[in-house]
């Protein structure tokens, strides 16, 4: 069962999370007419007296623009500090995971974005490993990812979450861990919640933004950690082929962190990922805050 941090933020203010209730009338609740974060956040390993979070500026600036889309005027800076308003009020003592949400909070039945009001909410919830740690077993979905020209892609919107439940379902269900979509082009795109690498002959492979993949935080950091580790590194669309012989496949996001895959339908990967693993052990020393050349990436928050 699911832990839920006791305090959450709605309405302005923060209350109870049992307390933190919205109508059932909800325009997002009917429509999908909202846009998501997350950001994981850790008792610091050194001072048990705060708590780290990864790129937080990041984070609130993707849900600033993804506010935008859904024509509401949310202010990075303004996500920022609740966030750590909220982080203060709960003083967390295990990881967790939290969860901002905005949202249109009017009550109707037109589906629009204009002349509706608008809210911002969060909670939050322990949360240790979201995929098993030693690799996960993964199915080619047999729905697709959506187009940009069809939904904008660039922001972390509700919506678009019926095609990965869809897809993660589906999976499961099949005896996999996890779902590969692939996009309207026939490339791979990415897995339910999370962006894809593979590596070949040690480069390191990603589907770029063309793809309609998420803009993904994690997935911006690995990159650049990569490079930093003179890793060779290559933006272009994938084939579903190329996952099926690749030296290493993983998946990555914030909840998922890295999570190597060992198997894609029924064929098995190679055990061995020292690239896979030498970017997973870096990005947790980095979260950790043991890592100087990165400490502008973590935030500290005093509790």
């Amino acid at each position: 069962m699911q832990s839920f941090l006791p305090i959450a933020y709605l309405q302005n203010r923060f209350l109870p999370f049992e307390d933190a209730k919205i109508s059932v009338a909800t325009h997002a609740l009917h429509y999908g007419t909202g846009a998501i974060g997350g950001l994981r956040g850790i008792p610091d390993p050194q001072n048990s007296n705060q708590i780290l979070l990864f790129r937080l500026d990041r984070h609130c600036h993707r849900l600033s623009v993804s506010a935008k889309l859904l024509m509401y005027d949310l202010p990075a800076s303004t996500i920022q500090q609740i966030m750590i308003d909220f982080v203060q009020k709960n003083k967390p003592t295990t990881p967790f995971y939290m969860r901002p949400l905005v949202y249109n909070s009017g009550l109707g039945v037109s589906p629009r974005i204009h002349n509706i009001e608008k809210d911002f909410l969060v909670y939050g919830l322990e949360m240790t490993d979201y995929l098993p740690p030693d690799g996960v077993s993964c199915r080619i979905s047999s729905w697709y990812r959506q187009e940009d020209r069809s939904m904008p892609l660039r922001g972390k919107l509700c919506a678009a979450y019926i095609t990965s439940s869809l897809a993660k379902t589906e999976a499961v269900e099949s005896g996999f861990d996890e779902s590969i979509l692939m996009n309207t082009q026939g490339k791979v795109c990415e897995a339910s919640g999370m962006n894809l690498f593979l590596v070949r002959n040690g480069v390191l492979i990603t589907p770029g933004f063309e793809q309609d993949i998420l803009e993904g935080i994690t997935r911006d950091s690995i990159l650049a950690i990569a490079r930093d580790l003179g890793i060779p590194t290559v933006e272009r669309p994938v084939d579903r082929s190329e996952l099926l012989i690749a030296d290493e496949v993983f998946l990555c996001g914030t909840a998922a962190k890295i999570a190597p895959v060992k198997r894609i339908e029924h064929y098995a990967l190679p055990q061995e990922r020292p690239i896979t693993t030498l970017l997973r052990e870096k990005l947790t020393a980095i979260t950790e805050n043991r890592d100087a050349n990165y400490q502008d990436w973590v935030f500290s928050v005093p509790i």
